[in-house]
Parts: structure tokens; sequence; C-alpha cells
């Protein structure tokens, strides 16, 4: 995995919990979701990466 790739998935896995955890606190449903999208996103791209580094070796 690029170093690249790597640091924007675990920043929008990051931004994506924080945004849950402010719509938790406010009781704000659209940003708990907007934060589970942004997580998602973050761990499929972390996926795939992963998945182009084993077809390498």
């Amino acid at each position: 995995m690029s170093a690249s790739e790597k640091a924007r998935a675990k920043a929008e896995q990051a931004v994506g919990k924080a945004a849950q955890a402010a719509g938790h606190a406010t009781g704000n449903e659209k940003l708990i979701a907007k934060g589970r999208a942004a997580e998602a996103a973050g761990n499929a791209r972390e996926a795939k990466e992963s998945l182009k580094d084993n077809g390498r070796h």
C-alpha cells in the first residue's frame, strides 16, 4: 500500500469516527450517517490497497 493512500484511508476512517461521535453527542442522525459513509470509504480504500499489495507478492 502506498504511504499516501494508506494515510488517506486512515484519515477518512478518523473523520468518519469523529463525525459519528459528534452525531451521537448531538442526536444528529444525518451526521452519524455521513460519518459511517466516510469510515466505510476509508475501509474500502484500505481493502483495495491491501489487495493491490497482495497481488504484487
